[in-house]
């Protein structure tokens, strides 16, 4: 019983190790294309710029997104390769995929919601939609003011009147 426990946890862990193992990236010393993408800043504003760096393409590829137009690849050391691209003014605001094709490989490698393109805001106005004090504002603040005034009337007539006896 005692051995069949242990056969059986010897079991599990070659095939949990088995399954945790990476996937391999090379073969014969050729790339077999893309394994990883990312993408900083996560979250950009329209217009701004986005560095992407792909493992996988040692000799480049080249980065598209229906935020930004194809933006080139380049190596920059083992099998790494970089680029940056600048974010469309029109761009929609939400999440948005990037797909890289690298050089020597033809099977792309999309990553779903790469990143996120924030909406402009409106600047200058401080979030107001009006100008000025509304009637709504000219009486709360002068009911504050009413009331501060009365208050100390009392604490005025109050202390005057402690002091006569």
């Amino acid at each position: 019983m005692r051995t069949t426990r242990a056969l059986a946890a010897a079991a599990t862990a070659v095939a949990a190790l088995g399954l945790a193992a990476p996937a391999a990236t090379a073969r014969d010393g050729l790339s077999i294309g893309p394994s990883n993408i990312v993408s900083l800043p996560s979250v950009i504003a329209r217009s701004g710029q986005v560095t992407i760096t792909v493992d996988g393409c040692p000799q480049g590829g080249t980065a598209t997104s229906d935020a930004f137009r194809p933006t080139s690849l380049v190596p920059v050391g083992g099998s790494t390769a970089k680029g940056s691209a600048a974010v469309d003014s029109r761009a929609r605001p939400g999440a948005h995929n990037i797909t890289v094709r690298c050089t020597n490989s033809g099977r792309p490698l999309t990553r779903p919601n790469a990143f996120t393109v924030i909406g402009g805001v409106r600047g200058g106005l401080g979030g107001s939609t009006s100008t000025g004090a509304t009637p709504t504002d000219m009486a709360i603040g002068g009911g504050l003011i009413a009331l501060a005034v009365v208050g100390g009337g009392v604490f005025w007539m109050r202390r005057r009147a402690e002091k006569r006896f």
